[in-house]
């Protein structure tokens, strides 16, 4: 039995992992590394990349700051107790440690919240599963009006391409399709433990209390109009930290705030695929639409790699930092 739930977890972990490696593999066998590197140290104005870190470091803030709110009101009282140091740097070790194991993190960040500052487990993960469910619903919110906003944009392609829906799916390579039924078989695979998951935890009822706790207490938000403000600030602060690398490629700086917003939306959605922060999915899916809007292959194959690969590094930095700030820290939990 013991032997059966390592292998389970061995396979939890290394799945997203040959996942990623796979499509990535898949993406750039062949590529010209040397070319790749010239695109990196004379040709991309790193400007505009070091201009978008602070997004993306904003963005990790505004999500400390706005689960303090969600916290709040299951800590009966006690909120006094949470640090805002504490929240901020959880949250930076928390997507340091989905690259290693995707998903981790948010059990990472209510770890840190236990140990440092004693708040309870099973509540903190009732209130990360009410913020993902927020966000969802944002995410689709925007997809459904980027889409309407986009779709004279897509007209305009196919009519001037003389590109159709079957034609599309004619030129897709048997390559491409395995990608996709690989990510969908990841997905239902996911789904799939997270069932199992759930019939186990089914049996810790005060497991399951405290979660409940935590889902409810959105409608017990004290400054519902600042919860809305972090919300709207954390995905404002992704899509910035997305949208200014644009302008550090020649062949994507005009492509319109349009197209940043169309592969920012199917980039998040992409991301749902357990791979570390993305990997393989994201550069697919965006590599894709970067194509849909004119963009050369291999030019649409040395942004996505560039922009991830430096993005990926900015959330190690974090992270490191996070936990360096850490260990400087008084432990309040117990």
């Amino acid at each position: 039995m013991h032997g059966m739930k390592t292998r389970s977890v061995i396979l939890k972990i290394l799945m997203p992992l040959v996942l990623g490696a796979g499509i990535l593999y898949w993406m750039y066998r062949g590529e010209d590394w040397q070319t790749i590197l010239h695109v990196m140290t004379d040709e991309m104005d790193w400007t505009w990349m070091l201009l978008s870190f602070p997004f993306g470091i904003l963005a990790q803030m505004f999500r400390g700051w706005r689960w303090r709110q969600t916290l709040e009101p299951v800590l009966d009282g006690n909120a006094v107790r949470l640090r805002t140091s504490v929240l901020i740097h959880s949250i930076f070790l928390s997507y340091a440690a989905s690259l290693v194991i995707p998903r981790v993190g948010e059990f990472t960040r209510c770890g840190v919240l236990k140990r440092y500052d004693g708040v309870s487990f099973p509540k903190a993960l009732g209130t990360v599963v009410t913020e993902r469910a927020i966000d969802s619903l944002l995410v689709m919110g925007i997809t459904a009006i980027v889409l309407l906003l986009e779709m004279s944009t897509f007209g305009m392609f196919f009519r001037k391409t003389g590109t159709n829906l079957h034609g599309i799916l004619h030129s897709f390579s048997w390559a491409g399709y395995l990608v996709v039924a690989i990510c969908a078989v990841a997905i239902l695979i996911l789904l799939h433990f997270l069932l199992r998951k759930l019939s186990i935890y089914d049996k810790v009822r005060a497991t399951l209390r405290g979660i409940w706790q935590g889902v409810i207490s959105l409608k017990d938000v004290r400054n519902i109009p600042l919860f809305v403000f972090f919300t709207l600030a954390i995905w404002v602060s992704y899509f910035l930290h997305y949208y200014l690398t644009f302008y550090c490629f020649d062949f994507t700086a005009d492509l319109g705030l349009g197209c940043a917003l169309v592969t920012f939306i199917v980039g998040s959605i992409a991301v749902i695929v357990p791979t570390p922060n993305g990997a393989g999915p994201w550069h697919f899916a965006v590599k894709t639409m970067l194509i849909l809007y004119g963009v050369a292959d291999e030019k649409a194959l040395y942004f996505v790699l560039i922009v991830h690969t430096v993005q990926t590094l900015l959330v190690v930095a974090l992270g490191i930092y996070a936990w360096l700030a850490l260990n400087f820290t008084k432990v309040r939990g117990g």
